[in-house]
């Protein structure tokens, strides 16, 4: 009888010691993880895109029960235009976290991109409900853009002017009042819009562009040609530079 507790225990000190090791792998194996995952960050933050979706799914062959790793994950297949995998790991953040917005906040934005605008609304609503979110003004900007889409333009202002009321200082959400209000035919709200989206991100050449149309719809032909030159000037790619260029011909020719 002895013979079979001393048995017994040394059965369950093995398995306690074998328990103990595989968490301590596990363990190991999640910090390394994490490492590799704050590696892929890096190349993501210089613009690398490639170099960290190489070093995300390293990450994850090691450890994958990570929201963080799979939201990474998700923005980087959406970078590389890849939105159907960029869902799947948004759900996996999700799954591991229901309640980690930025994650939806993301899912919505890759439904967007899909032109999905049903569950992009659902997916935004649901993130601007969250009260301890730190940046309620991107679903508020998002759900303006996607109004926008849908041609229900007094949703998408209201939308934006709640997002400019969390940030004050957001330009995307200024650029999309401007090309909401110049779809409604709204000429002088627009011009001023897009001027405050210029005055908080003087180096966007995008913005210029618009500004410089809505000049343009307002027969300020002057400040057109001018604002169609700087949106060339600033233009990180040649079809938006000739584009702008063009632009400012044809008011010059006006």
């Amino acid at each position: 009888m002895k013979k079979s507790v001393k048995g017994c225990l040394l059965l369950m000190m093995a398995l306690l010691f074998l328990t103990s090791c595989a968490s301590g792998q596990k363990q190991l194996k999640k910090q390394q993880s994490e490492a590799i995952r704050n590696l892929g960050e890096a190349y993501m933050g210089q613009g690398s895109t490639t170099l960290a979706l190489r070093e995300f799914l390293k990450a994850e062959r090691l450890y994958a029960d990570d929201k963080y790793l799979q939201d990474d994950l998700g923005v980087a297949f959406m970078a590389k235009g890849s939105l159907e995998k960029a869902v799947t790991h948004f759900k996996k953040a999700l799954d591991i976290d229901p309640e980690y917005s930025p994650a939806r906040n993301n899912l919505g934005t890759a439904y967007m991109e899909m032109e999905n605008w049903e569950d992009a609304i659902e997916c935004f609503n649901i993130v601007r409900e969250d009260l301890i979110y730190a940046t309620p003004h991107y679903p508020l900007t998002n759900l303006g853009f996607v109004y926008y889409k849908l041609g229900k333009y007094d949703q998408s202002i209201q939308y934006y002017q709640e997002a400019t009321d969390h940030a004050p200082d957001f330009p995307m959400a200024f650029h999309g009042m401007g090309l909401t209000y110049m779809a409604m035919g709204k000429n002088a709200e627009a011009v001023t819009a897009l001027e405050t989206a210029v005055a908080k991100a003087p180096k966007e050449a995008p913005i210029y562009m618009d500004l410089g149309k809505a000049y343009q719809r307002s027969g300020e032909f002057n400040k057109a040609y001018e604002t169609f030159n700087k949106a060339a000037a600033l233009a990180k790619d040649n079809k938006m530079k000739t584009e702008a260029l063009d632009a400012a011909k044809k008011v010059w020719s006006h």
